[in-house]
């Protein structure tokens, strides 16, 4: 049923559990897991080890910074799934918008399913349901998953 699942991962609780549940399923369904980061700067702050938003609001990270948040990021999630005893398929590290991104990833590679935390690390105006998940679940293709 669910071949391709697409996760959106922020280095938040809320992608973590998303990404818990993509491999439950995962394995029900033999599913590949694509995992995909976009980078902003709340979320650099935070894989950084910064306090939220803190890190943001002082200065900019640098293109090394991000980098290098995006692939502790990925790296998390890749040893959250294998944890969980599943592999995943691909890590995507992408610029721009997380929804864009994320629905992007998700129509290249024919994905049945996205996955997403209901509320990452985003702006204060996901407080009641994520902009990133609620433009994800609007525009998808596909079935959505919100995950708390």
């Amino acid at each position: 049923m669910f071949k391709k699942i697409v996760v959106g991962l922020d280095g938040s609780d809320h992608a973590e559990n998303a990404l818990r549940v993509a491999c439950d399923i995962g394995q029900k369904y033999n599913s590949e897991i694509h995992l995909v980061y976009t980078a902003h700067p709340e979320t650099v702050g935070f894989a950084v080890g910064a306090v939220a938003g803190f890190h943001a609001a002082s200065t900019m990270p640098t293109a090394a910074e991000v980098k290098a948040a995006g692939e502790k990021v990925l790296a998390a999630g890749a040893a959250i799934a294998k944890e969980c005893g599943q592999k995943t398929t691909e890590s995507h590290m992408e610029t721009g918008n997380a929804a864009d991104q994320i629905l992007a990833c998700a129509d290249a590679c024919g994905a049945d399913l996205i996955i997403t935390g209901r509320r990452g690390m985003g702006a204060i105006g996901s407080l009641l349901l994520g902009s990133t998940s609620q433009r994800v679940a609007h525009l998808a293709k596909c079935a959505c998953l919100s995950v708390i």
